[in-house]
């Protein structure tokens, strides 16, 4: 039974991804972000305590940026012709066993192999070649549903992500019941176990998952043929977007409000869950938004005023109040992400769609460390809150280029349509 019926006529891109598999990726999904909110915070409490020093640390989180990056790119060139059903399960059992060095051993060398797998993830919604893979086999929506399959998709990674940070915490008051628990680390073979669950469901997609015609006739030695423009456009301005999220990553967030409020990390951690269920409840908005006013005006009409907060909160008198603007920009900052994912997936032909997530993609997780070694100097040389202002006119500037860029460009679809119709339309009679 499908979810919708495939299209025809004038939908030259026909819709191929059915109910089932739609339901199988948000499985997967919610199992790898809870895994990923659940892992951020043991991993980081195991590292802390467990003899590394802070530049070691660093090296192990590089490593996890440089391994998302290179094992994106190269999805994008061999996912379709491996299979996207093969590449997907070889990759939740490549993060089943990473997850497993990271539980059982602390040797920097292995940390370091294992980071750059490219499959482990602090963020639970855009984590590496995974993502890119989920993103085009969703692809296969029809465009009127497309935008809200993927609200739904980004819904479910932040409700998972946040049970999985607070499920984080329970090792550690059982282990007060019951000393002879294991410590923190060890809990990370919650990784091999879950990823083999993965494995599981990911093996019983349907061929309408894959690029036209399945693995066996992707005869295309290019990634990306007639695309290839609109991609590198695309993946320049996500690149500039992503640079200036750099500079408020939720680390330094905790950091600002801690040095300027006087803010616990308990409170803080509480104002992040609040989060993390606006952006869900945000996600699911986006999909049926982007139905009624399109794909780009969602992306660019509700980042704008989700920035313009952002550049506020270092103004805001009190905790209360910036904790209350902060509140207000999750609850907008995250509507563009379903769109955009949607937006790329239907700017290119279908055979086109791994490549051009991953490339998009992989120009985010490039970019953002820069915005972080910006925040730092500007904290040291400007002001305490000038990360947010800065992040904020470089978002708007992001939104602006976006829109002047693409706005008079047609979706195939569009296209499509209006091919259409013009041959469709009688020619009027010759003169009498």
């Amino acid at each position: 039974m499908r979810l919708w019926s495939p299209c025809s006529g004038a939908d030259v891109d026909q819709a191929r991804t059915d109910r089932t598999d739609l339901q199988l990726i948000l499985a997967i999904q919610a199992l790898r972000a809870f895994l990923y909110g659940f892992g951020s915070v043991i991993l980081g409490s195991a590292l802390a305590s467990g003899g590394l020093s802070d530049f070691e640390v660093g090296v192990v989180f590089t490593a996890m940026l440089a391994g998302m990056a290179v094992s994106s790119i190269a999805v994008g060139l061999a996912g379709d012709r491996i299979g996207r059903r093969r590449a997907y399960a070889g990759l939740l059992l490549v993060m089943g066993v990473a997850g497993t060095v990271f539980a059982v051993t602390r040797s920097l060398p292995f940390l370091v192999l294992a980071a750059l797998t490219g499959t482990l993830s602090t963020d639970p919604n855009e984590s590496g070649p995974i993502t890119s893979l989920e993103q085009a086999m969703m692809g296969g929506a029809p465009a009127a549903m497309r935008a809200r399959v993927f609200g739904r998709y980004n819904a479910v990674a932040y409700l998972a992500g946040a049970i999985g940070a607070l499920a984080a915490g329970g090792p550690d008051a059982f282990r007060r019941l019951v000393p002879a628990l294991p410590a923190d680390q060890r809990w990370l073979l919650a990784f091999p176990a879950l990823a083999l669950v993965c494995v599981a469901l990911a093996s019983r997609l349907s061929d309408g998952v894959e690029a036209s015609g399945g693995p066996s006739r992707i005869v295309r030695h290019r990634p990306l043929d007639r695309s290839k423009r609109t991609v590198i456009r695309l993946a320049a301005l996500f690149g500039m977007d992503s640079f200036a999220g750099g500079f408020i990553v939720q680390t330094f967030i905790v950091f600002w409000f801690g040095r300027k409020f006087g803010a616990s990390p308990a409170s803080m951690g509480l104002v992040f869950f609040v989060a993390g269920l606006l952006q869900a409840g945000s996600s699911i908005v986006s999909g049926r938004l982007a139905s009624r006013i399109g794909l780009l005006n969602t992306m660019v009409f509700t980042h704008l005023p989700s920035n313009a907060l952002l550049a506020l909160v270092p103004f805001m008198p009190t905790l209360g109040w910036a904790v209350a603007v902060l509140l207000a920009r999750y609850a907008l900052s995250q509507m563009d992400v379903p769109a955009r994912q949607a937006y790329v997936v239907a700017m290119v032909d279908p055979e086109e769609r791994t490549a051009a997530a991953a490339f998009t993609n992989t120009a985010r997780y490039v970019t953002r460390p820069f915005g972080a070694l910006g925040a730092g100097a500007l904290m040291e040389r400007v002001a305490l809150g000038s990360p947010f202002v800065v992040a904020g006119v470089l978002k708007i500037a992001y939104d602006v280029l976006l829109y002047a860029t693409f706005r008079k460009v047609p979706l195939p679809k569009e296209r499509a349509a209006a091919s259409l119709a013009e041959a469709t339309t009688p020619l009027p009679a010759p003169p009498a």
